[in-house]
């Protein structure tokens, strides 16, 4: 099962009323992705979220390192935005200047898989929240894309180990 979708009509990620949120300008360098961390964990703390933060940096740091590696166009900037939902759950939102997705099947419908050395990051993030993502602005391509992940406050249940025999 894969916990992603792509959103067809584009969006502004206009966040429901009662949300807490953080965000931040990120230069798409490698520095980004440890600072990225850094920031998240910090504020991920202030804004009073209680589910798992180091899940939650984990998302940060492989949704950053994806935009680094794959969406950087020079003299343009990413963003990085945590949001506590009025529920409880975190939405983890990277924005990046590339309208699709950069692969080696040439697709751009949704977030490249784990096939291939590439893509392990993305079938982790798909294990601990909900991916989506959709067009910024007004989808023409230089609107780039947002990448988000909603983290459940409880963590997701794991199955149940099964008994010898």
């Amino acid at each position: 099962m894969h916990n992603h979708r792509h959103v067809q009509e584009t969006s502004t990620g206009v966040l429901p009323a009662g949300s807490r949120s953080w965000s931040t300008e990120c230069t798409l360098t490698p520095r980004a992705v440890a600072l990225a961390r850094t920031r998240a964990r910090t504020h991920l703390t202030a804004l009073g979220w209680t589910g798992d933060i180091d899940d939650a940096v984990l998302v940060v740091s492989e949704l950053v390192t994806n935009a680094v590696r794959h969406a950087r166009v020079p003299g343009r900037v990413g963003w990085l935005r945590l949001a506590v939902l009025d529920g409880g759950d975190l939405l983890v939102d990277v924005s990046d200047p590339v309208a699709g997705f950069r692969s080696g099947g040439g697709g751009m419908d949704v977030p490249p898989g784990c096939e291939g050395e590439g893509g392990r990051g993305l079938h982790l993030v798909r294990q601990l929240g909900e991916l989506t993502w959709f067009l910024r602005g007004g989808a023409a391509p230089e609107d780039g894309k947002t990448v988000r992940v909603r983290l459940a406050s409880e963590p997701l249940a794991a199955p149940s180990p099964r008994s010898p025999g």
